[in-house]
């Protein structure tokens, strides 16, 4: 079983919340640093059902950019610079002998760069969309068996509009944003859906707390048949409900740390434990 690299881009990115700001200023950034990890040992098959697989795990390390070229068009990046598919030796519940040797790969894992316009810039309203381009720079075929993979081989096309207000919850500042999506694939795997919700909310002026919710559904559109036991993080025909929380802490007016947390709530062909991250992020305003 493998999972699409565009859904780990959507665990990632869930990692990247906006915090209330839809299109930067020209001039304007936002600059992140962060260490994304995963440890499954089962995953949801493509009926739905949780089943085992040999633990495997994926690690990353990402940088994720947003830059202001006017006070409508911002460019989007997503590098993650170093990528590790790993899996440890698997010994026998009988005999403690072992019986599987483990197996690691390091590389560079898929690239995504995209562009975002500002439909809509008021102060009770904001509408954007975005395209986003999924390079497959990645390695969609490391390890003895091919299925310990940094990325999926095929290029992808995102394109989504996102809307979002802000208001008050008693005295703090918060949010609320939701997108529709649709991601192109090609290389025979089949097109997506997408839906999302994000609520935000401040605590002492340098605390931002936010929930995100994420909704992937497969068109069932593509030939491409990408499946095996053990999990990864490709494939076909995925789907998944996935919930995300990050807190993200101001250290100074633009520095600051994060941690998040997130997991697949329901899904098909998805791992079905959950991953987190740490990160460092400067704020250009």
């Amino acid at each position: 079983m493998r999972i699409s690299p565009l859904v780990l881009f959507v665990f990632l990115v869930s990692s990247h919340l906006s915090f209330g700001q839809w299109t930067r200023k020209a001039g304007d950034g936002y600059y992140k640093l962060s260490a994304w990890y995963l440890e499954a040992d089962q995953h949801f098959s493509d009926t739905g059902e949780i089943e085992p697989n040999t633990t495997r795990s994926q690690f990353n390390i990402n940088l994720y950019a947003e830059y202001g070229l006017t006070d409508r068009w911002n460019l989007i990046g997503y590098i993650p610079f170093f990528a590790r598919a790993h899996q440890d030796d698997v010994f026998s519940g009988i005999t403690n002998e072992p019986i599987a040797e483990g197996e690691s790969v390091n590389s560079i894992g898929d690239i995504d760069l995209g562009v975002t316009y500002g439909i809509i810039k008021k102060d009770a309203l904001a509408v954007s969309a975005t395209l986003l381009f999924g390079i497959p720079s990645g390695n969609d075929s490391g390890g003895i068996d091919g299925t310990f993979q940094t990325g999926d081989g095929e290029f992808n096309q995102l394109l989504k509009v996102d809307a979002g207000t802000p208001f008050n919850i008693g005295n703090h500042p918060s949010y609320a944003k939701t997108y529709l999506g649709f991601n192109n694939r090609t290389q025979d795997f089949s097109d997506e859906l997408r839906v999302g919700a994000e609520l935000g909310i401040q605590f002492f002026n340098s605390l931002w707390v936010a929930g995100k919710l994420d909704v992937v559904q497969s068109l069932q559109n593509g030939s491409l048949n990408v499946q095996n036991d053990q999990g990864s993080l490709f494939a076909n025909n995925i789907e998944f409900v996935g919930l995300s929380f990050e807190a993200a802490y101001y250290i100074t007016p633009k520095l600051g740390v994060s941690a998040t947390y997130g997991t697949a709530l329901d899904g098909r062909i998805i791992y079905a434990d959950p991953s987190f991250a740490v990160g460092v992020f400067l704020d250009v305003k």
